[in-house]
Order: structure tokens, then C-alpha cells, then sequence
């Protein structure tokens, strides 16, 4: 009997767990990832490229030398892991856009990042701004996904990869591995 119900726990919960994580929003998840790597990349070309950081052992060498490394600040993996974490911050600043011809909906950025920044945002009349709620839901998504990938984004992004988006929402992790979802910038 106790190992009748032992087993019918453990399949309820492994229902329960594999189900749980099937249940994400793809909309919700593939905006996220778009937007981790857009302020990522954003925040990456704010660094002056002439500050570099001396990584490395630190150890002296037999004959007294030390020998260490430089880098450019801006890739590397200590200046990324502070961006990343301060990256969920700014998703406040996007909400859930739906595109008027396709119908398509996506989260994108609706504010500027600074008053110089006057890029090509899209019209106002195709947000929905539904509250903090919002904004809310994309900010646990944001952190989800960087939780569950910082060692790739890290990678990727100390790498210089040409297209960190596509390789990291589309081919490590399966957030926008629909097509729809596929070469849209933010």
C-alpha cells in the first residue's frame, strides 16, 4: 500500500513539474529574451572601448613575472555579470505591442532610453499598457530566463557573437524558436 502511493506521488508530481514548465507564455518569454539581449547590447556600447580590465591568475611565474591578460571592460565577464544584473530593471519601459497589419503581438521598448535617444518607436496606439501587471509579468519572465541562462549570455556576449539574439532565443534556448518570432528587432 505505502509504495502504491509513493509511486502515484511521484507521478502526480513529475505531471505537475513538466507541465508547469510547458505552460509559458511563448509571446511573454521570446519578448523577454529579445529584451535582454537589446539592453544588453545597449548597455555594452556605453562603454568606452579603450577601458580594458587585466584578467587572469594573478600567480607569479617561476621567474618572477606575473602574467595577465587585458580586455576590453565592456565583454568582459565581470562588467557582464553586473549588467545582468541590473538588466530586469528596465522592463518597465516596455509593453505588449500588436502590430495593426499581421495582428502579431510582441513585447517592445515604448520608451526612449535617454532625451537623445529619439529612434523609431512605434505608434502609442498599438501599445497595451495594462498597468503594472504588466510589466510585472515581463519583468519574472526577464529574470527567469537570465537565471536559467546567464552562463550563456555571459558566453555569448564576452564572445562578440554576430547575432546574439537569433543564437541565444532561437538556438540555446527555444524561447522564439518559432518563425514568427524570428529576426524581429526591437
Amino acid at each position: 500500500m505505502a509504495s502504491w502511493i509513493i509511486q502515484m506521488t511521484v507521478m502526480v508530481l513529475s505531471v505537475f513539474i513538466s507541465s508547469s514548465h510547458g505552460k509559458r507564455d511563448k509571446v511573454l518569454y521570446c519578448s523577454a529574451c529579445k529584451a535582454i539581449v537589446d539592453e544588453m547590447n545597449y548597455s555594452v556600447s556605453q562603454v568606452d572601448p579603450k577601458k580594458t580590465i587585466n584578467v587572469g591568475g594573478f600567480r607569479l611565474n617561476p621567474d618572477g613575472t606575473m602574467q595577465d591578460k587585458k580586455v576590453p571592460l565592456a565583454r568582459s565577464e565581470a562588467h557582464l555579470t553586473e549588467l545582468l544584473d541590473g538588466v530586469c530593471s528596465s522592463m518597465s519601459d516596455y509593453a505588449l505591442h500588436v502590430d495593426p497589419n499581421t495582428r502579431r503581438k510582441q513585447y517592445m521598448r515604448f520608451a526612449p532610453r535617454s532625451d537623445r535617444d529619439t529612434g523609431d518607436f512605434p505608434d502609442f496606439n498599438n501599445f497595451q499598457f495594462d498597468g503594472p501587471e504588466t510589466s510585472n509579468g515581463l519583468k519574472f519572465a526577464c529574470e527567469t530566463v537570465v537565471e536559467e541562462l546567464e552562463d550563456d549570455i555571459i558566453s555569448l556576449f564576452s564572445q562578440d557573437t554576430e547575432s546574439v539574439q537569433e543564437e541565444l532565443c532561437s538556438r540555446v534556448s527555444d524561447y522564439c524558436r518559432d518563425d514568427s518570432h524570428k529576426n524581429q528587432e526591437f
